[in-house]
C-alpha cells in the first residue's frame, strides 16, 4: 500500500521568508562593508562589547603614555640645561683654577696679582649667574627641592657670606619621570660637616721669613663645629739646646670664647723651616710650616660655598703684601676649588645619568605602546583577508537570493493562468 504525502506551501508564506532571508542577507553585507571600510571588526560596543572594552582600555592607557611623554620631555629638556650650566661652571671655576696657579709665580708684583685677583672677581659673577640660571619656563634650574627665583645670595656682610635660598636636597625619579631641577645646593654650597672646607690665613709675616699652611682636611667630619679659629704663637725663643728654637701656641674658638691649653713645639733647629702639626681643632688637621715667631697668628674661617673660596682667594691674592701671603693665598685656594670642582663633578655627572635614564624610560615607554596598540588591534581590527573573503561570498550568496526572488515571485497563479 503505498501513500502520498503532500505538503502545501502557501505563496504569501514563501514571499515573506523570501523577503526576510533577504533583508538578512542585505544587513549581513551591509556590516561587512561598513567593516571594511573602517578596518575594524568592532565599530560599535554592540559589536562586541568584550572587545571593545579591552580596546577602550588599550587606548586609555596609550593617551596616558603620551602624556608622560609629553611631561618626561619637559624634564629632558630642563635637565639638558641644568647639565649644560653646570658643564659652563665647571669650565669658569677651571679657568678661576688656571689665574690661581697663575698667581702662585714667584715673580709677580702686586699690581699683577692685583690684575688676577680682577679676572677672577669676573669669573665669579660669571658663576652666580650660571648658579641662578633658569630653564625657559622661569624655573631655576638648580633650585633643588624648591627655591627662590635667585636660589643663590651673596655676597653677603653677614656669615655665611653665602646662603641657598631654598630646599636643599634631590627629587627622585620614577618609572616614567625625572627630576626638572638639579640640587644647587649639593653642587655649589659647603657644608662642615659633610666637607669640612676652611680657609686659613696667616697675619702679615715680613720679608725674609715664611710661614704657611697646607689645606685644611677633615679627619672626622662629625666633630667639625664650623666654629672661627685663631691658632696664636708665643714665646718664641731659644731652644733647650744650641742653635734650636722652641714655640709656644694656643688655639682660641673665636666663635664661643673657648681657650684650648697651650702647645709646646718640640724644639727644632733655628736655620731651617720646621712643620707643626696642628690636630687641635676638633674635626680637623693641618699643618704650619716655616719660621714662626711670637705673635703670628692663623685664623681658620669655614667656607660656605665656591662662591666664597673664589671671593677668598679675590681677596687673599689682590691684597698679598709678599710672595708668603700670595702662596698661602694660592695653596688655600687650590686645596678648596678642588673639594668644590669634585662637587660640581658629581652634580654633572647626575645630570648626565638623568638624561641616560630618560631615554631609557623613552624606550620602555615605547615597548608598552607597542603592546597596548597589539592589544587594541587584536581586539577591535578586522583581518583584511577574511573580511575581503567574507565579503565576497555574502555578495555572492546575496546575488544567489536575489535572483532566487526573481524566480520565485514568477510562479504566481496569474502567471500560470495567462
Amino acid at each position: 500500500m503505498s501513500s502520498n504525502t503532500i505538503y502545501r506551501v502557501g505563496t504569501a508564506n514563501m514571499y515573506d521568508n523570501a523577503l526576510r532571508n533577504l533583508g538578512e542577507r542585505q544587513t549581513s553585507l551591509s556590516s561587512l562593508q561598513e567593516n571594511l571600510t573602517s578596518g575594524k571588526r568592532v565599530v560599535r560596543a554592540s559589536d562586541d562589547p568584550v572587545s571593545a572594552a579591552q580596546a577602550e582600555r588599550a587606548l586609555t592607557r596609550l593617551s596616558r603614555i603620551q602624556t608622560e611623554q609629553r611631561a618626561l620631555e619637559t624634564q629632558r629638556n630642563a635637565i639638558a640645561q641644568a647639565e649644560s650650566a653646570m658643564g659652563e661652571a665647571v669650565g669658569l671655576v677651571q679657568n678661576a683654577r688656571e689665574l690661581i696657579v697663575s698667581a702662585g709665580n714667584g715673580t709677580l708684583t702686586p699690581n699683577d696679582r692685583a690684575t688676577i685677583a680682577n679676572q677672577l672677581k669676573g669669573l665669579r659673577e660669571q658663576l652666580s649667574e650660571v648658579a641662578n640660571r633658569k630653564d625657559t619656563n622661569g624655573v631655576p634650574l638648580l633650585g633643588a627641592l624648591g627655591s627662590a627665583l635667585a636660589p643663590f645670595l651673596g655676597p653677603l656682610t653677614t656669615s655665611p657670606d653665602y646662603t641657598f635660598d631654598g630646599l636643599a636636597g634631590q627629587n627622585s625619579s620614577t618609572g616614567v619621570s625625572i627630576p626638572n631641577t638639579l640640587d644647587g645646593d649639593s653642587a655649589f654650597m659647603f657644608q662642615p660637616q659633610r666637607d669640612g672646607v676652611y680657609n686659613a690665613s696667616v697675619s702679615t709675616i715680613p720679608n725674609g721669613r715664611q710661614l704657611t699652611t697646607d689645606g685644611i682636611k677633615p679627619t672626622n667630619t662629625a666633630l667639625v663645629t664650623g666654629d672661627q679659629y685663631t691658632i696664636a704663637f708665643s714665646a718664641v725663643g731659644p731652644g733647650a739646646t744650641t742653635g734650636t728654637t722652641t714655640a709656644t701656641y694656643t688655639i682660641t674658638n673665636t666663635t664661643t670664647g673657648a681657650v684650648s691649653a697651650p702647645v709646646t713645639v718640640p724644639d727644632f733647629p733655628s736655620d731651617k723651616p720646621v712643620t707643626i702639626a696642628v690636630t687641635g681643632v676638633p674635626g680637623l688637621s693641618f699643618n704650619i710650616t716655616g719660621t714662626p715667631a711670637t705673635g703670628d697668628t692663623v685664623t681658620l674661617q669655614p667656607s660656605a660655598s665656591m662662591f666664597s673660596t673664589l671671593d677668598s682667594a679675590i681677596r687673599d691674592i689682590g691684597g698679598a703684601a709678599n710672595n708668603n701671603a700670595a702662596t698661602q693665598a694660592v695653596g688655600q685656594a687650590l686645596a678648596n676649588v678642588d673639594i668644590g670642582l669634585e662637587r660640581m663633578h658629581n652634580m654633572r655627572s647626575y645630570a648626565g645619568e638623568l638624561l641616560n635614564r630618560a631615554d631609557r624610560i623613552t624606550g620602555d615607554q615605547d615597548k608598552r605602546s607597542i603592546q597596548l596598540e597589539g592589544d587594541r588591534s587584536r581586539a577591535e581590527d578586522l583581518d583584511m583577508i577574511k573580511g575581503i573573503s567574507d565579503f565576497q561570498n555574502q555578495q555572492v550568496g546575496y546575488e544567489a537570493a536575489l535572483k532566487s526572488y526573481a524566480s520565485i515571485q514568477k510562479l504566481s497563479l496569474f502567471n500560470f493562468i495567462s
